[in-house]
């Protein structure tokens, strides 16, 4: 990777916490920055401009350090909540967590796309890596249920698929792709963690994902990865 910084979106979620202390670790960039609804300034999907301040900030650093941003990581995502838990069957279909769920893990990141991507240089390798789930895949849909986290992981999917293209348009040497962290010892999975499992730690996780936005080419962009650098059927 070249030089410059890696910015990581839902650094205190268990996958974004684990991707933010090995980004910092391994001192593959220049410095690492975390944002989430905690952080200084916050980055909250619900107001954007909270987007608008966390994206100047990082643009001041650039420009302090000189250097451009060159990761950029959303690891964001919300399955179940007070709101409602994911329907079984389409008697169970809520309105209000359906706005929750499209809200977190869809429209806050086409927000994300929105105010960073102006940020991202345009000569030089660039990674950009959006954390969707393997149910997002329409392709690979062959037990139904989970109509909300499905249609909104699918709708992400969308976003990076098309926001890739305009990418590669501005930076031959882009990637932006969705990607398949596999199930993860973390709140979002606890509650339907099952016997047969692959469970893995999210430091384990954050290592593959890492793994896979560094090892892919421009040619790999606007694709559905797994955490195993396995291709995934939209």
């Amino acid at each position: 990777m070249e030089k410059g910084l890696a910015v990581v979106i839902g650094a205190t979620g268990a996958i974004g916490a684990a991707l933010l202390a090995q980004l910092e670790a391994e001192a593959l960039y220049v410095t690492a920055i975390g944002f989430s609804r905690s952080s200084i300034p916050p980055v909250d999907y619900t107001d954007e401009a909270t987007l608008v301040q966390a994206a100047h900030g990082v643009a001041e650093e650039c420009t302090r350090l000189n250097l451009p941003l060159r990761l950029l990581v959303v690891a964001t995502g919300t399955l179940h909540s007070p709101a409602g838990q994911p329907e079984r069957s389409w008697a169970n279909l809520n309105a209000d967590y359906l706005q929750q769920v499209f809200q977190t893990n869809a429209l806050g990141p086409a927000l994300v796309i929105k105010h960073f991507f102006p940020l991202l240089p345009k000569t030089g390798r660039v990674a950009v890596g959006f954390l969707s789930a393997k149910v997002g895949s329409i392709g690979d849909n062959a037990l139904g249920g989970w109509y909300g986290y499905r249609a909104s992981k699918a709708a992400l999917n969308q976003f990076v698929r098309t926001a890739a293209i305009e990418l590669t348009r501005r930076n031959k040497d882009s990637l932006c792709i969705a990607l398949h962290p596999g199930t993860v010892d973390s709140a979002l999975s606890q509650p339907f963690a099952k016997t047969g499992l692959n469970v893995r730690a999210p430091d384990v996780a954050a290592r593959e994902l890492l793994g896979v936005l560094e090892g892919l080419g421009a040619e790999g962009t606007g694709k559905f990865w797994d955490y195993a650098g396995q291709a995934l059927p939209w």
